[in-house]
């Protein structure tokens, strides 16, 4: 049984006696925020999609040799990480696909597959329309241009299952480090998002 009554360990351990509905469950609830980091990591909705995918695939290859040692969400966005960074490394090797390309699918695709985590468009009044979409533009603009440990981080933490700690373990660094990551992340999107931002949206946990 998982330490700490973390359910989706326990999921996971389901998994790894081949229970397919528990893998299920779990790309159910994690798949949007997987795809929400990768999505504002690399600034491109279709790959996000497609490494999302690999995400899960690798979670399903690695049920045999899961140990729970950490909480489910800590292990996940660790394999999200990594994937991600591989993909930053490949694109580094062929420029010719740059994090700098203008983002697909900014409005959120059209099967409802991606939303920010920020967002809620349910919130939305017609005539902010146009102006959350030019918000959405911006602070992908921004996030791009921040150093991945920042970003990741910031991204992370708008998870809010996981921790500072988890935080921590996912970027392999200490935690007063990924607190100064957090904030460094929070005062450049504060400084650039100033005129689109009236209040709150990166307000601290």
């Amino acid at each position: 049984m998982a330490e700490g009554g973390d359910i989706d360990a326990e999921l996971m351990l389901q998994v790894q006696k081949g229970d397919m509905a528990a893998f299920e469950q779990l790309v159910e609830k994690y798949q949007r925020p997987v795809v929400n980091l990768l999505h504002r990591t690399l600034g491109d909705a279709t790959e996000a999609e497609d490494l999302a995918q690999n995400v899960f695939v690798q979670v399903f290859k690695s049920a045999p040799r899961y140990r729970v040692s950490a909480r489910f969400s800590t292990w996940l966005f660790t394999i999200a990480r990594n994937l991600c960074l591989n993909e930053i490394r490949r694109r580094t090797r062929h420029p010719a696909q740059s994090l700098d390309q203008p983002v697909e699918g900014e409005e959120g695709e059209s099967d409802g597959s991606w939303k920010p985590a920020w967002s809620d468009p349910q919130a939305r009044r017609p005539g902010d329309s146009i102006l959350q979409d030019e918000l959405e533009q911006k602070i992908q603009e921004v996030l791009g241009q921040l150093p991945e440990a920042q970003r990741t981080a910031l991204l992370l933490c708008r998870q809010e299952e996981l921790s500072y700690e988890e935080i921590a373990e996912i970027l392999g660094c200490s935690l007063s480090a990924t607190k100064s990551l957090i904030h460094r992340a929070r005062e450049v999107l504060r400084a650039r998002l100033k005129p689109y931002l009236a209040s709150g949206q990166w307000r601290k946990k």
